[in-house]
């Protein structure tokens, strides 16, 4: 029987990686895990908690090593952190390890399904959250698309068409 293969979901925060990945995982009867989560399982700790004591680069630790043992894996899908891919050993597990998809969006629809979230760390700053989403999309998406296998806009689209259209064009 052929090895399952992994199935990575990397892309700013609100581009509905854990949402998206969830579906596809149920629709291929692969296990799911969410980057995030799992840090605040090994934790005990929500990721503002992580990233008050730690700050970012202590929680950018974590999250390398969190997704460096999940990649280890085989037939998964993988919800990662929007900011994962600033770390160079992150996108070389990635690449190496399983197809990697680019949920793409735009800065509105960022702000829009942030706007009300308080669980995200970058975003509770006196800086305006669509400021720091833009400088965040120039400094990501580069690398974001750097190591896409798979490149989907998730604006205007349910979960389930976005699933849909990712499954579509897997190589399985």
């Amino acid at each position: 029987m052929a090895e399952k293969r992994n199935i990575f979901l990397i892309g700013p925060m609100g581009a509905g990686k854990s949402t998206i990945g969830r579906e596809i995982a149920d629709r291929l009867h692969l296990e799911f895990f969410d980057s995030d989560q799992e840090i605040e399982r090994r934790t005990g700790a929500d990721i503002a908690w992580v990233f008050d004591l730690e700050g970012e680069e202590g929680f950018r630790k974590r999250e390398e090593t969190v997704i460096e043992d999940l990649s280890e894996k085989h037939g998964i899908v993988l919800a990662t952190g929007g900011g994962s891919v600033i770390s160079t050993n992150v996108r070389n597990h990635l690449s190496a390890r399983g197809i990697v998809v680019y949920l793409e969006t735009t800065i509105d629809k960022q702000v829009a399904r942030t706007q009300r979230d308080r669980r995200r760390p970058l975003l509770q700053t006196s800086e305006e959250p669509r400021t720091v989403l833009e400088n965040l999309a120039v400094e990501r998406n580069p690398l974001y698309e750097d190591i896409a296998d798979i490149i989907v806009q998730t604006d205007d689209q349910s979960a389930k068409v976005v699933a849909h259209k990712i499954i579509e064009r897997l190589d399985f």
